[in-house]
């Protein structure tokens, strides 16, 4: 049985991400977006060990803020996951038209958000400008990525006076050292002119599950505009949402730099070895089939994915199947993203991609 066998697209957005509890031979898990290494042992162990709410917010300010965190953790509201804080902010958002950025897919919870909410929805590639405007930087599934420049304009030539923004920041991070520099967390002066000068107002969303792999304790957090939008929030928010042994974890987890440095090292090695691997099969596939059936691969390389193009809708679905036999399961692009030629492969360390490739090998002559 796989995830698309299970789930209710009637009743919720595709996500992924559980075809490992179908699996005998489960072996690693490719369809998420995880970091490779893990989850941090300190954090885990702090999560375990949770019996009352610590000072979660306040260490998540300091993380984001380290010179001046005082100054904004008012303005910082945690959630139980993204997903709660995107339905708040959307339910909070005044009425009219929804448009998600300029990409050609992105992760779909913000259209879902926007339909249940009765807005009229835009494509990406709409020129007017929006009520509502979601955008995910870097993007998830592409690996598109604006520098915070570049989507600084963006955001003004596509937002009406009045509107809300929402940008999710949630694979930022993975940049480098310097992620803070290019994050809109940091554009203080940015969002305060908007919100004075047009009356737009600039959310900046994450979700800190992929970044430190706790996928199951569910833990977001959102940068308001200012206290008062923060209020509006919490008004609205069911109390107590984030669990004990969430707040533990982040306590902890925000402090573990190692392990953070060890993320921007090794992650761009290991995802550049898998590129290099998949490479060789596309090369292959291009001497049987022409070198239209060459593969495309998407994505920047800091991150923890690569959004593979195989060109071929059955072949797409057999080296889904074939890496799910295989114990390593990949995400299809067909559900929720409708890019049925399109494979995500998260990175992850060689021993267990070489279960993959094998897998894949297998498919170029057949």
């Amino acid at each position: 049985m796989s995830t698309t066998q299970v789930w209710d697209t009637s009743l919720q957005q595709f996500h992924g991400g559980q075809d490992w509890k179908f699996l005998d031979n489960f072996v690693e898990d490719f369809s998420v977006t995880t970091n490779s290494l893990g989850t941090p042992q300190g954090a885990l162990v702090a999560a375990r060990e949770a019996v009352d709410q610590e000072p979660a917010k306040s260490s998540l300010a300091k993380f984001l803020w380290p010179a001046d965190h005082q100054s904004h953790v008012s303005r910082l509201l945690l959630g139980n996951g993204a997903s709660e804080l995107i339905d708040l902010v959307i339910r909070t958002a005044p009425p009219g038209s929804w448009k998600p950025g300029p990409w050609d897919a992105q992760y779909k919870e913000y259209q879902r958000f926007a339909e249940v909410n009765n807005r009229t929805l835009l494509s990406s590639d709409d020129k007017q400008r929006t009520t509502l405007i979601c955008i995910v930087n870097p993007c998830n599934p592409t690996g598109d990525y604006m520098p915070v420049s570049e989507i600084r304009d963006w955001i003004t030539n596509n937002i009406e006076r009045g509107g809300v923004v929402i940008v999710d920041e949630s694979m930022q991070p993975w940049l480098s050292s310097s992620w803070r520099d290019d994050s809109l967390t940091s554009q203080h002066k940015f969002a305060s002119m908007l919100y004075e000068t047009l009356n737009v107002s600039l959310y900046v969303i994450h979700s800190w599950t992929k970044l430190w792999s706790c996928t199951g304790l569910r833990l977001g957090s959102v940068v308001c505009p200012t206290l008062s939008h923060c209020k509006q929030l919490k008004k609205i928010q069911v109390p107590w949402s984030v669990n004990s042994a969430a707040l533990a974890f982040l306590e902890t987890v925000v402090t573990d730099t190692d392990y953070l440095n060890k993320t921007w090292e090794i992650t761009p090695v290991w995802r550049k070895e898998i590129l290099s691997r998949l490479t060789i099969i596309s090369d292959e596939i291009a001497k049987v089939k022409g070198e239209q059936a060459r593969w495309s691969f998407h994505g920047k390389e800091f991150l923890s994915w690569i959004w593979v193009d195989v060109k071929d809708v059955g072949f797409a679905e057999k080296a889904v199947e074939k890496a799910r036999k295989a114990g390593v399961p990949v995400r299809s692009g067909k559900p929720g993203y409708n890019r049925p030629t399109f494979v995500r492969v998260a990175v992850r360390e060689p021993s267990k991609v070489d279960i993959l490739i094998r897998a894949w090998m297998s498919l170029v002559n057949s």
